[in-house]
């Protein structure tokens, strides 16, 4: 088989670039090495910026978003001291929409489907070939028969344990990382949500976030020790947790039920350079993991996306390569400017092992000034919103 593009993982990013190369004449083929089933079931983000909203638009499959997506034009933040919230309509004239990633992997595989899309699932034991040249290609196996693809260029959109990364040989990649000393454990129920907006909670027992996905269907996390296991956690266990670091209030009124889904997420920092090796770029989670605090990874990979395609355009459409070369740089700006929001989000929301006394009073002056500072509140609401393109 030949192609102009193959895309290495059909989840969000490898289906958004798919689409959005396709409409522009640009054939494409998907590998993904799990099931239409398995991809539509992981539970991830929740919280699209303007820029991750207008590429899905552009995409033709923003109509049911358009529909169903929730607007949110600020956030609460909790301390010890109480609540405040940050307005992002009044700082930055922006706003978020709560949608899911399952609902945007949805509304992807439909206008795949639409189009007409060649999408190989369950491609096992893929490898990348031939990078440096001007002729690269893919072999894979499915349904125990071998397969290889050619084609001009490769997009690794395969998340952080995929082939991609591993492709650009050892010794020419930096990787930079931070790794958190704590997880997440995340319930999804079928409860109302806690507030009208997110609640990120500062607590001495550890961080909280009251989330939601749509008016009927909410998603919590708190901090846990890594040394944790779900099976240890009873939904009893967690809905007490979780009313302890919330305000008072909130806690009293919110709805609780069973847990459709529970899971440990552990947190890490992580960008993997260069983004380019010859023919092939990486994109997403393949390049690069934020902490969820800042509410980053899947716009992070949107934006990815967006230069990958206008990168490609050119050089396939207009014949000029150098625009190739624009990709790397253009997609690491903005990775490192998501990449430091997440981390000072996590630094001050988290109790950390072996925190003093000290490091407890920086987090709450830089809550308080967060709170009674506009200039604060306009860079957090700036770099939630979105860094623009």
């Amino acid at each position: 088989m030949r192609t102009q593009v193959a895309i290495i993982g059909g989840g969000p990013s490898g289906l958004l670039l798919s689409q959005l190369l396709m409409r522009a004449g640009i054939s494409t083929v998907v590998l993904e090495r799990q099931t239409r089933d398995y991809v539509l079931g992981r539970i991830r983000a929740g919280v699209l910026e303007r820029g991750a909203v207008e590429m899905l638009h552009r995409a033709g499959c923003g109509a049911r978003l358009a529909r169903e997506g929730i607007a949110h034009e600020g956030c609460n933040l909790s301390t010890v001291n109480g609540m405040f919230r940050v307005d992002f309509q009044a700082r930055v004239g922006e706003a978020v929409t709560v949608y899911g990633q399952t609902e945007v992997t949805q509304d992807l595989y439909a206008a795949q489907d639409a189009a007409g899309a060649v999408i190989f699932h369950e491609a096992l034991n893929v490898a990348l070939h031939d990078l440096e040249g001007s002729a690269p290609w893919v072999s894979y196996e499915k349904d125990g028969q071998s397969h290889r693809i050619d084609c001009d260029y490769i997009a690794g959109c395969d998340g952080f344990h995929g082939i991609s990364r591993q492709s650009i040989p050892a010794e020419k990649r930096t990787e930079y990382e931070r790794v958190y000393p704590f997880g997440w454990l995340g319930v999804l129920s079928r409860t109302a949500p806690a507030a009208e907006e997110l609640i990120y909670a500062n607590h001495p027992r550890g961080f909280a976030l009251a989330s939601m996905r749509n008016p009927t269907l909410s998603r919590y996390y708190i901090q846990v020790p890594l040394s944790d296991n779900v099976e240890g956690w009873s939904d009893h266990a967690f809905w007490d947790e979780l009313k302890r670091r919330l305000p008072a209030d909130v806690a009293e009124s919110m709805e609780t039920g069973p847990a459709i889904e529970k899971s440990i997420a552990p947190l890490r920092s992580f960008v993997a350079e260069p983004l380019r090796w010859g023919r092939l770029f990486l994109v997403g989670d393949a390049a690069h993991i934020v902490p969820p605090t800042g509410a980053k990874g899947l716009n992070l990979a949107a934006s990815d996306v967006h230069y990958l395609f206008e990168a490609l355009q050119g050089a396939i459409l207009e014949r000029d390569d150098a625009a190739l070369d624009q990709y790397a740089p253009r997609a690491l700006k903005r990775i490192w400017g998501a990449m430091r929001f997440s981390w000072w989000m996590t630094s001050i929301l988290h109790r950390f092992p072996g925190q003093s006394d000290f490091d407890q009073k920086i987090q709450e002056s830089e809550l308080l000034q967060l709170e009674t500072l506009e200039s604060a509140q306009v860079t957090m609401a700036r770099n939630y919103t979105g860094l623009p393109y």
